[in-house]
């Protein structure tokens, strides 16, 4: 809410949906299923990210030390891949606030295909 134009309720909602792509992402590691979220969601999963010290304690506690390097060369391919995420996610056993994703369905695309990033 600090650096974006968020409410509480909204700033919630990414919260949720950026922890629950992340936990997916590293879930589901090494299995080449090339998730991406879209960026709306992206905007909340940087905001995590950069808090350095948060996130990597969080994936020390969570996933033994593992997680996701955000590597910034989006090639936006608008291959479907951030509907796919969000089907991912939903089968993963989250809860999914599809309006979230549909906003970006056709905008986003992998940031570096074959990789474990973000």
């Amino acid at each position: 809410m600090r650096d974006y134009p968020f409410d509480e309720v909204m700033a919630t909602r990414l919260f949720h949906a950026a922890v629950s792509y992340l936990i997916t992402a590293i879930d589901k590691w090494g299995q080449d299923l090339e998730m991406c979220c879209g960026r709306t969601v992206d905007i909340a999963v940087h905001t995590f990210i950069l808090d350095t010290r948060n996130y990597r304690e969080s994936c020390h506690r969570h996933f033994d030390g593992r997680f996701l390097e955000h590597i910034p060369e989006i090639d936006f391919t608008y291959d479907g891949s951030v509907e796919r995420t969000a089907q991912i996610i939903a089968d993963n056993g989250f809860e999914v606030d599809w309006k979230l994703w549909e906003a970006d369905y056709g905008k986003c695309g992998l940031c570096r295909p074959r990789e474990n990033c973000h």
